[in-house]
């Protein structure tokens, strides 16, 4: 384990994070907001935590492994969430706890959308476009923004981008270097980012409404400049493009660039997964919408078709906008739309939950237990698309998906033994770990009403989220620390 090169570059990438605090610094002097004085000491600190960590071991420079890799997306993101809740703590307007700022910053990051803060419209407007700019930040990653700017971490930076991304398989390569890779991403993420704040600012909002919820629209964060989120507009033509952008970021990254790079719409169009979330965002918003119109919610069946269509899409894509009431929607519908989140968004998106292919491939390996058992000798391949899967890849979304559970089941029994309720504990373990936001019971509106501790573990769940379990989780195993 190279724990000096480690640290040189958490130092580094602390000092790239310090930069955050620039762009809210200049929104609070362009609104003249008064937190000027905030946002530079905030600046000052991270900054000077960075150099801390960095001019010890600068002279540092080793190549890094997979384990160095793990350690460092792991110790960057739990120092990532401590370091973006300074902004908070320094504000006086409003007042918060520690557990707040973390609570804060940690679902800032992680894109979940989560928020503890009441009054969100009286903010002033240089936090808000920091909540907004920390979705934005945490959903490409900034790891692997490093990656793509940050020259001086050469081929170890293959190793951080391994650990960072989400999915079941993590080697592939849009270019021969990894570095243009991480460029790449970027620069489609960034693309899609001014596309959406265009749309928005068509569709009738303003120039810093249109910018702050293109941030988290892409980054399928959720934050909103408005307590009553996107519903605050009252505008159909807004909600569709939120629609639009949203199911657009839930779609692999590799992707977007393989069809921009060819020009042509061919790899949409040949992807299996892609096909399966089409498949399941269309069944989504066609049960919302049909059970809302047949209780009788809405009375137009236009109004069923927007509201539930809308809904659907936030929750079954994890960016948890919302427009309406959905807690009070009737029967099955809240714990549908909680439920939905499970299934997330495609591997190598912004988005939440287990993600469709790791399903697709569950739902492929029950369907060959059955064949199986109906044919023993039978030699039953899972394939995706045209590709036939090893059995390693298999046997991997099979250990992700125990691991989840189990994490799932340990975070509700904390949360229940902390005195939260059945439903409030699950959809609060669900809306933390899928990285979805808004969840049921006492956190159907926001999370300031629950606990210090509640809110800590809550935190831990949403790193547990963001990280794919597994890559916090193998650094507390015996086998990661041995030589």
């Amino acid at each position: 384990m190279h724990l000096f090169a480690v640290q040189r570059i958490l130092g580094l990438l602390l000092g790239l994070f310090s930069l955050t605090m620039v762009p809210p610094l200049a929104v609070s002097w362009f609104y003249a907001d008064g937190k000027l004085t905030s946002f530079a000491i905030a600046f000052a600190l991270v900054l000077g935590g960075g150099v801390a960590l960095w001019w010890p071991v600068r002279k540092h420079r080793r190549e890094l492994r997979l384990r160095d890799g793990f350690l460092v997306v792991v110790a960057f993101w739990v120092v990532l969430g401590l370091s973006g809740a300074v902004p908070f703590l320094l504000l006086d307007d409003p007042e918060m706890t520690v557990a707040d700022a973390v609570f804060e910053a940690v679902s800032g990051l992680t894109t979940t959308g989560a928020t503890v803060i009441t009054g969100i419209d009286a903010l002033p407007r240089s936090l808000l476009f920091y909540r907004q700019m920390l979705q934005w930040l945490g959903g490409m990653g900034i790891i692997v923004l490093a990656v793509a700017i940050l020259p001086v971490l050469g081929i170890g930076g293959l190793q951080l981008y391994r650990a960072e991304t989400p999915g079941p398989m993590k080697d592939q390569k849009l270019t021969p270097r990894i570095t243009e890779t991480a460029k790449a991403l970027w620069y489609i993420y960034l693309g899609l980012t001014i596309l959406c704040a265009l749309s928005y600012r068509l569709a009738g909002m303003d120039w810093f409404d249109a910018v702050a919820h293109s941030f988290s629209t892409v980054a399928i964060g959720g934050f909103s400049t408005h307590d009553a989120s996107l519903g605050h507009f009252q505008s159909p033509a807004v909600e569709g493009v939120a629609m639009v952008f949203m199911a657009l970021a839930g779609i692999n990254f590799a992707l977007h660039f393989v069809a921009w790079r060819a020009r042509s719409p061919a790899a949409y169009l040949q992807d299996a997964e892609l096909r399966a979330y089409a498949y399941f965002l269309a069944a989504m918003v066609a049960a919302t919408s049909a059970y809302l119109y047949a209780t009788g919610t809405f009375d137009r069946a236009l109004d069923a078709l927007r509201f539930g269509a809308f809904q659907a899409i936030a929750f079954g894509t994890t960016t948890g906008f919302t427009t309406s009431g959905y807690t009070a929607w009737p029967g099955m519908l809240p714990v549908l739309l909680v439920l939905s989140s499970f299934v997330g968004a495609c591997a190598g998106s912004t988005g939440g939950g287990l993600k469709v292919i790791r399903v697709l491939l569950l739902v492929k390996q029950g369907m060959r237990e059955i064949q199986q058992l109906i044919h023993p000798n039978a030699r039953v391949s899972i394939r995706v698309g045209e590709t036939a899967l090893s059995d390693r890849v298999v046997a991997a979304v099979w250990g992700f998906f125990a691991g989840y559970i189990v994490v799932f089941v340990f975070f509700l029994l904390a949360l229940m033994a902390s005195g939260l309720d059945q439903v409030t504990a699950f959809s609060a373990v669900a809306a933390c770990l899928n990285n979805l936001g808004p969840g049921l019971g006492e956190v159907g509106g926001n999370y300031a009403e629950i606990g210090a501790g509640a809110k800590l573990l809550l935190s831990l769940a949403m790193l547990l989220g963001r990280l794919e379990v597994f890559t916090l989780l193998v650094i507390l195993t015996p086998g990661f620390w041995r030589v």
